[in-house]
């Protein structure tokens, strides 16, 4: 199998290739400069594989929820690029990629995934290893980051720049251990691509007019996220 990831969704511009048990990527910490990374980043994957767009079996993205601007500017890239070589797409979400990321890093089977989505809040899911990979447990939501959050127990990880940005507040509402929170850790597109090849291998991609970003706060903002 063959399958080209993208993540534009925070300051972190990355891409990965799976050709078959390897995996190729590039990533650099680049804000505001995605647009002008990406597709460069795109081609040099691909012309170290030896590879161009039409050898693919398929395209992964994240789709969400995260940076608007980001988030739109993956979905664009890739609905371009599948469209033009008629390639299926696997929509990811962000939240799932960052728990895959923790899993792969720190062996985390259950992780409270949050992104900062500014204004005080949080995107936020309680994801769990499944059948090898890291899958959203439940619903994907958006909220103050001092909910109320039910306790996960301590084998439960915190991963994601909402950890970094309201440690506190997510420490005591969770009751996670200190030691097991990854606020540092971002979205890789190594992990998208994971995510993406599990759909691709259970038949859960779209066509390309149909990967289509998820945003939440336009949906949910204004509705309680308590469990």
């Amino acid at each position: 199998m063959k399958l080209l990831a993208i993540d534009t969704t925070e300051d972190n511009c990355s891409v990965a290739l799976c050709v078959d048990d390897e995996m190729l990527w590039r990533f650099q910490i680049a804000p505001r400069r995605h647009s002008e990374l990406i597709l460069p980043m795109v081609d040099e994957v691909l012309a170290e594989a030896g590879l161009v767009v039409q050898h693919l079996d398929a395209l992964a993205f994240s789709r969400g929820p995260g940076s608007f601007t980001g988030v739109r500017i993956a979905t664009g890239v890739t609905q371009g690029i599948a469209l033009g070589a008629d390639l299926p797409v696997a929509p990811v979400s962000t939240l799932a990629a960052l728990a895959q990321g923790a899993w792969r890093s720190h062996s985390a089977t259950d992780v409270l995934s949050a992104l900062d989505a500014r204004m005080g809040e949080i995107y936020w899911a309680r994801c769990k290893l499944q059948h090898g990979v890291m899958m959203v447990d439940g619903e994907e939501r958006v909220g103050k980051a001092d909910l109320s959050i039910e306790q996960p127990g301590e084998s439960c990880w915190g991963v994601g720049s909402g950890w970094k940005v309201y440690s506190d507040l997510l420490l005591q509402s969770t009751g996670i251990s200190s030691q097991h929170v990854l606020g540092g850790q971002g979205i890789h597109a190594r992990d998208v691509a994971s995510l993406g090849l599990a759909a691709l291998l259970s038949g859960q991609t779209v066509a390309a007019e149909e990967a289509l970003p998820v945003y939440i706060r336009d949906d949910v903002a204004k509705k309680s996220i308590r469990p």
